[in-house]
């Protein structure tokens, strides 16, 4: 018996990152990934077939647990690692980097079991997940803080936390936010209706799972400037390409309105007729489009993929909401807030300072977790210098992007 206890040994293996505990061969000859959320680690047999297609088993939630829907595996983004012993037994660890997306201060959660087991992060920060076991509180590190792990919340307690203050924000429902209460039905209902008005509305952001990639492997293509309207972003704009005519440039827009006696077509506008343009729009050709004195005016996505062509970097001053189309491997956007500079001394005589400020604000706090690079613009010199450096040190240095722009 002790023999082959021994035995048995040599073909056992731990796997303690990703919760992927198992790969071997059922009885259909298939191989799966088992997951488990308990926080022991069972020692398991992995057997070494030729890869095959699998599937992921989850285990069934315990009743005194609050609901939670399975966990996708993560990992997709290339940073897993396989090893070979002499017994033939496989080992595999699979890193998993995420950038959050909202601020978290442990000292302020009441839901957290320990806010000195906690850790502090901003919008942006990239963080190492070491492990997703438990359901509430996935344990994760900083990137530049190697060694030093703590607790944050996990997407679905986030998402939850959201949608219980939007709700009491807006006074729709009565509902019990505390998960650890005696309510745990009404909370398991509300919870659940993840298809009612409030998530509906809401637009729920916690982590994004990221993926360094090493220069020249990657290179950003589109340089995008977001701000309030008259903070200078177009002044910024055409202020860098005139001075890298060959580096950057802004894509022509078209337009239904006739063109004047010294307009070329091609060189400020590209002239079109309105049924050409409202056939576009509907073929979802054009990134923005409006209206200026009945005349029609948009940006085509075939423009910029032109400039790229070229060689150069595209430089557009868009609404937010094109976000959702640039934000893409095709586009592989660099986004750069420039926020409203503080006019605490300066006399507001018409009101449009403030409300400069109160638009600054409002974006931010809106799409804040899209930004990659925040200038605050107290001076166009300066702001320009601060966006030209930034923009050299992406062409040369490794970038953090989602890993749905490589896989």
């Amino acid at each position: 018996m002790r023999i082959r206890n021994e035995q048995q040994s040599l073909d056992m293996v731990r796997i303690r990152q990703c919760n992927l505990k198992a790969f071997r061969d059922d009885e259909r000859g298939q191989g799966y990934l088992e997951c488990y959320t308990r926080s022991e680690t069972p020692s398991v047999t992995i057997n070494t077939p030729p890869p095959r297609p699998y599937h992921v088993a989850f285990p069934t939630p315990s009743l005194s647990d609050p609901p939670t829907p399975p966990i996708a595996p993560l990992g997709r983004s290339g940073n897993n690692i396989g090893e070979r012993n002499g017994c033939g037994v496989v080992t595999l660890q699979c890193i998993i980097f995420v950038r959050a997306q909202f601020d978290y201060d442990p000292l302020e959660d009441e839901l957290i079991p320990c806010a000195q087991a906690g850790i502090a992060f901003k919008t942006g920060d990239i963080l190492q997940i070491i492990s997703k076991d438990d359901h509430h509180w996935w344990q994760a590190r900083k990137d530049n803080a190697a060694g030093s792990a703590g607790l944050i919340p996990s997407p679905e307690l986030q998402e939850w936390r959201i949608a219980c203050m939007s709700m009491e924000k807006n006074k729709q429902e009565q509902v019990n936010c505390s998960i650890f209460g005696r309510k745990k039905k009404q909370y398991k209902d509300k919870y659940l209706a993840k298809h009612n008005a409030v998530f509906d509305q809401l637009d729920l952001v916690t982590y994004e799972e990221v993926v360094k990639l090493p220069y020249p492997a990657f290179q950003r293509k589109t340089l995008v400037l977001l701000g309030a309207h008259g903070v200078g972003r177009r002044h910024i704009k055409n202020t860098i390409i005139s001075k890298h005519p060959d580096k950057y440039a802004y894509p022509i827009p078209h337009t239904t309105r006739p063109p004047r006696s010294d307009e070329e077509n091609g060189r400020n506008y590209y002239f079109v007729s309105h049924d050409e343009m409202m056939a576009d729009i509907a073929a979802n050709e054009y990134l923005e489009y409006g209206t200026h004195e009945d005349a029609m005016y948009g940006t085509k996505l075939e423009t910029i993929r032109k400039i790229h062509e070229e060689g150069r970097m595209a430089i557009l001053d868009v609404e937010p909401q094109a976000l959702k189309v640039l934000r893409t491997a095709e586009f592989a956007p660099y986004v750069v807030f420039i926020a409203a500079p503080a006019f605490a001394n300066v006399t507001d005589f018409d009101g449009s300072l403030e409300r400069l400020a109160k638009e600054s604000d409002m974006l931010k706090q809106a799409y804040g977790h899209f930004f990659d690079l925040t200038i605050v613009n107290n001076d166009l010199d300066e702001t320009i210098a601060q966006l030209e450096a930034a923009i050299e040190r992406v062409h040369t240095t490794p970038q953090w992007v989602p890993v749905s722009w490589v896989y």
